[in-house]
């Protein structure tokens, strides 16, 4: 089919919030925020954050990088000559750890250092420590010992004030029945949700159409693609 008497629509990038006051609390999420708003008053300085893909720790430790101005790194930049620059500005992100071939005399060598030098650690990871596989019997009692937050999957309330936020930020006008009809039909994830609405924003401009349930409804149906609900990072 043609373009003709389509118009067509731009894939402009879209800046997605990241600060405290876009960050949703629920009771999938509530403990978690609690625990990191206590920051600097942390019951010890690594704090670790599991959750399942898509429950937004990835979010909730950009909202601590912006409390903190937090270094955030990948597991394997941790190596033992390394640490000190990590621990420069006095607080660190360690996303999706334990990440491929973690050295792990070099992540006790931090969480010591963190220790001595009062900064801050916060990990984010799909499970606990003892899932890690950690060979080293020293990281495994720090790890132990270090405080979790547990966020849970989206729950419907999460998902449905995240898809109205999204919206907004879209300037795109929706009404009950769409928002309602939408989390109990689409992954339980964060980024879900955000590749939903990009799409279904994109689908709107290409056709023209208003953002009715019923047009959601054919734009959730016709995703089938894998890809589109990529999972999200944290």
């Amino acid at each position: 089919m043609g373009t003709e008497g389509r118009q067509l629509a731009f894939d402009l990038p879209h800046r997605p919030a990241t600060g405290r006051d876009d960050f949703l609390v629920t009771p999938s999420n509530e403990k978690a925020v609690a625990l990191i708003d206590l920051w600097p008053n942390w019951p010890s300085h690594a704090l670790i954050l599991l959750g399942p893909p898509g429950s937004g720790k990835s979010h909730l430790a950009a909202v601590w990088h912006e409390m903190t101005g937090a270094r955030i790194i990948a597991p394997p930049e941790i190596r033992r000559e390394t640490v000190p620059g990590l621990l420069e500005k006095g607080a660190l992100v360690i996303e999706d750890a334990p990440g491929e071939g973690l050295d792990e005399a070099g992540f006790f060598h931090l969480l010591n250092l963190a220790r001595e030098q009062k900064a801050f650690v916060l990990v984010t990871a799909r499970q606990a420590p003892l899932g890690w596989g950690i060979a080293l019997p020293d990281l495994i009692s720090r790890l132990k010992a270090a405080p979790t937050a547990q966020l849970g999957a989206p729950d419907d309330e999460l998902l449905r004030g995240v898809l109205i936020k999204l919206f907004a930020d879209r300037q795109i006008a929706v009404d009950e029945a769409t928002v309602s009809y939408l989390p109990a039909r689409m992954p339980r994830e964060l980024e879900a949700a955000r590749h939903l609405v990009a799409e279904i924003d994109r689908r709107a401009l290409e056709e023209r159409a208003e953002v009715t349930r019923n047009f959601a409804a054919r734009v959730l149906g016709d995703i089938t693609s894998p890809g589109l609900f990529a999972e999200d990072e944290g």
